[in-house]
């Protein structure tokens, strides 16, 4: 990403050796009261003023905000009441805890800006509720202690903005006992776990609270290590930090629970890399930045300590541009019985996104209007108003559409990231090509996926990674998470390194490494080295590269290599279909197949050392689950294997034409004509140095 284009000084290394002077910094403005004066210059409100009442209202009434206002302006009143009077157990903390605290903010919400009663109501109810839970989260250090991550955060973070948004239509009563739950329930629980974070040593044992539901457990002992690179610090950071700028002044500890979050967010910054790119991938990319984003504009508000530029923010947003991959088609509801460790989210082909790991399967540009605002910046403004979708109100209170605008620029098509994610395209529409590597290192809530490619054309995922995977391996939907499930590369069947989840979705060792990356005038090449990774389970791997050449918008060109030191084995290149809807087809002849969806096809062809043939294949899950089909090319027994893989598409209707491919010792020459382009690529390869490629 263009880092010099955005005007972002800060390197990790320097904020790395300021950490102590900023916690330093951080309990001397903790302990400093600002004047009447000073106080009455901040804005009002903990995220608008009164006057902007009418703006914000207007975004909910547009065509952009309209799921979300629809979630905040039209609740069932009946069902939702009926849910928090009779139905919520307060031993339910991951959906029950969630529905009222959640139904608490977005009624009040309702409320302040329409002054509906209906609304107030059942915001005050779903308060009372919340208050009634002895415990706002179900994880315990020590068997006691109540160790807050996500419940407690964010309930911390809607009753704070609940207290903010009824104002005067709450009784001195529920405000005290609100602001108490906050002191006593929510931010000792959520300094505890960043506590803890902060000195793993000195937690006595993290594990699940045996009074509450959940049904899956996990081995939490290294969480928190494991948390502390994680959005889940994020979370507990901003509901302590939320709360301690609320209960300043109120509570004995609030002072110490500020200068906590605020070193605790300053920290966790760094877990974004300086171009604004993030391991977890985009989606909990919005999720993590958002959070730390409505904490620091708390801390803005309420006193005055400006912290709304520790992260990259205009960088994110250019990561969440580069990872948009629109595509047709209708929304797809998810297969299979709800899970509570299955991602089940309806799939908008108009938001879809490259997926690697578990970074949903839309784009939510939740943080986009809020970094447009802070930082005046125009392409975040673009994103805010043309690209994805909202999971939250949040985007409707941030957005203003009186911000200019400005389009992404032609350097933006190819961006290879600082955590070597590589993306290259044609153009931001649905028609346009899009083809995807997933280079770089491990990262909690990845999948086995090192140098998996994404190809996406003419509106149509096309070389296809699967959504929604297991978050538990007692699922069969975890084996989304495997190398095969990929397209990716095995040898004689087996993927690289990855753990067995018995800790959760945490990382893995396993690493790829971009070798070369060259851009032109309608192309673009990469090569990443995945040797490592693989040899983490099979010591006689001596190499496994993939090399890229998309010549857009339609052509790409895989080329894999393979050396093993002893005894030959075959390897396998797989390429997944798109079949979420039940609409996509695969086919095989030989070394060739074919891919077809409604709106596109694609043709390939394998071409190895020796004969390769190819197969139709499908995953091992249960048919309840989806049908997961895949076309998998062998190349035979060996201990050398190159294996190129020449693929065109084209529109539904039009005739894919097939690539010429010759070799010629150790050089591969691709030529042809394909809907007008004209292809001649030569490809050298020679040991010890990524392909030589001429385009």
């Amino acid at each position: 990403m263009n880092q010099s284009r955005r005007h972002f000084l800060r390197s990790s290394s320097l904020l790395a050796t300021s950490l102590p002077l900023m916690s330093f910094t951080a309990a001397k403005a903790g302990a400093v009261e600002k004047s009447s004066t000073e106080k009455d210059a901040l804005p009002k409100g903990l995220l608008f003023a009164p006057e902007e009442k009418s703006r914000i209202l207007a975004n909910f009434k547009s065509e952009r905000f309209a799921a979300v206002a629809k979630d905040v302006f039209e609740p069932d009143f009946q069902a939702e009441t009926a849910f928090l009077e009779r139905e919520l157990r307060v031993t339910n903390h991951a959906l029950h805890l969630a529905r009222a605290r959640r139904t608490m903010e977005t009624a009040a919400l309702a409320f302040t800006l329409t002054g509906d009663e209906r609304q107030l109501a059942l915001s005050k109810l779903a308060l009372r509720r919340l208050c009634d839970f002895p415990k706002w989260d179900y994880f315990l250090d020590g068997g006691k202690a109540v160790v807050g991550i996500q419940r407690a955060a964010d309930s911390n973070l809607s009753t704070a903005l609940t207290l903010d948004w009824l104002g005067d239509a709450l009784s001195a009563e529920e405000r005290e006992r609100a602001e108490h739950d906050i002191g006593t329930k929510g931010a000792p629980a959520c300094y505890l776990s960043l506590y803890g974070m902060k000195h793993p040593d000195r937690v006595r044992g993290w594990a699940f609270d045996p009074e509450d539901e959940y049904p899956h457990k996990y081995d939490m002992s290294r969480w928190p290590i494991i948390l502390n690179s994680t959005n889940l610090k994020a979370i507990p950071t901003a509901g302590l930090g939320v709360a301690a700028c609320v209960l300043r002044g109120k509570h004995p500890q609030a002072e110490r629970w500020l200068e906590m979050a605020r070193n605790s967010a300053r920290s966790f910054a760094l877990m974004f890399n300086s171009d604004g790119s993030y391991d977890e991938g985009v989606g909990y990319a919005s999720y993590a930045a958002s959070h730390i984003a409505v904490f620091t504009e708390v801390l803005w508000r309420t006193q005055g300590i400006d912290d709304r530029s520790i992260i990259n923010y205009p960088g994110v947003v250019e990561m969440m541009l580069a990872m948009s991959m629109p595509t047709a088609g209708a929304p797809t509801k998810p297969a299979g019985e709800r899970n509570i460790v299955v991602p089940h989210e309806t799939i908008q082909p108009a938001y879809d996104i490259v997926n690697f790991g578990d970074s949903g399967v839309g784009l939510d540009v939740l943080i986009a209007p809020w970094v447009a605002r802070t930082n005046k910046d125009k392409l975040s403004q673009h994103v805010a108003t043309n690209i994805g979708f909202y999971k939250s109100h949040l985007g409707a209170i941030w957005y203003d559409r009186s911000l200019p605008a400005e389009a992404p620029p032609s350097e933006l098509m190819d961006v290879r990231m600082n955590n070597d994610w590589v993306v290259s395209r044609s153009g931001w529409g649905t028609s346009d090509g899009v083809v995807a590597l997933r280079s770089g290192g491990p990262a909690n809530h990845e999948h086995a996926d090192r140098n998996s490619v994404i190809f996406k054309a003419h509106g149509e995922r096309l070389f296809h990674d699967p959504f929604r995977a297991a978050y538990s391996p007692d699922v069969q939907r975890w084996k989304l998470r495997q190398t095969s499930a990929h397209t990716a590369l095995l040898i004689d069947g087996v993927g690289h390194q990855y753990h067995d989840g018995r800790e959760g979705v945490n990382s893995s060792w396993a690493w790829a490494r971009v070798q070369s990356y060259h851009t032109g005038k309608d192309w673009m090449s990469v090569t990443s080295d995945a040797t490592e990774a693989y040899a983490l389970i099979d010591e006689s791997v001596l190499l496994v590269e993939r090399t890229l050449i998309y010549l857009k918008p339609d052509i790409l060109l895989m080329l894999d290599r393979v050396k093993l030191k002893e005894r030959p084995r075959p390897v396998q290149v797989r390429f997944q279909v798109y079949n979420d809807d039940g609409q996509g087809a695969a086919a095989t002849s030989w070394r060739e197949f074919t891919i077809t969806r409604p709106h596109a096809v694609l043709t390939g062809s394998t071409h190895a050392l020796e004969n390769v043939v190819t197969r139709i294949g499908r995953l091992d899950l249960p048919e309840s689950d989806g049908v997961f089909p895949f076309i998998e090319a062998t190349s035979p027994a060996a201990t050398g294997h190159v294996v190129l893989t020449a693929s065109v598409a084209a529109p539904a209707g039009e005739k894919c034409t097939a690539l010429n491919v010759i070799r010629e010792g150790d050089a591969w020459r691709v030529t042809g004509e394909h809907r007008g382009q004209k292809v001649t690529v030569f490809i050298i390869v020679a040991d010890g140095k990524p392909p030589v490629i001429t385009v």
